[in-house]
């Protein structure tokens, strides 16, 4: 638990890589650019001037950014309603991969339908 502390002063700290990134990724999505394009500023940003030895991961920038914002959310106004889709196109992965691990094990449902009923023609 002692752990968890500086990380979540650190998520609420402007200076810090979480509230840098919140800042770019708020900035640019109130100024009218779409996900994709301030998602890759803050990303980057994240990743240059996280003091970790290992890489900040997509996920885990995504989970910082929305810290920042949660903790904060007077340094970030209206942001909030753009947090969603830092984890749209991670739950949109998931999902392809479900279905590609299903159409390689042959398991894929077809509408639900069971083998009798798709070859009862």
């Amino acid at each position: 638990m002692v752990g968890a502390l500086p990380a979540a002063r650190a998520a609420d700290t402007p200076s810090s890589a979480a509230g840098k990134g919140a800042q770019v990724y708020c900035f640019m999505r109130n100024s009218g650019n779409n996900h994709e394009v301030s998602w890759l500023a803050a990303y980057a940003l994240i990743k240059r001037q996280s003091a970790s030895l290992f890489k900040t991961s997509p996920e885990h920038a995504a989970v910082m950014i929305t810290e920042a914002v949660v903790q904060n959310p007077g340094s970030f106004p209206d942001c909030g309603r753009y947090l969603g889709d830092l984890y749209a196109s991670a739950a949109q992965e998931q999902q392809q991969k479900q279905q590609q691990r299903e159409a390689a094990s042959g398991s894929s449902n077809e509408g639900g339908a069971t083998r009798s009923e798709r070859y009862a023609y």
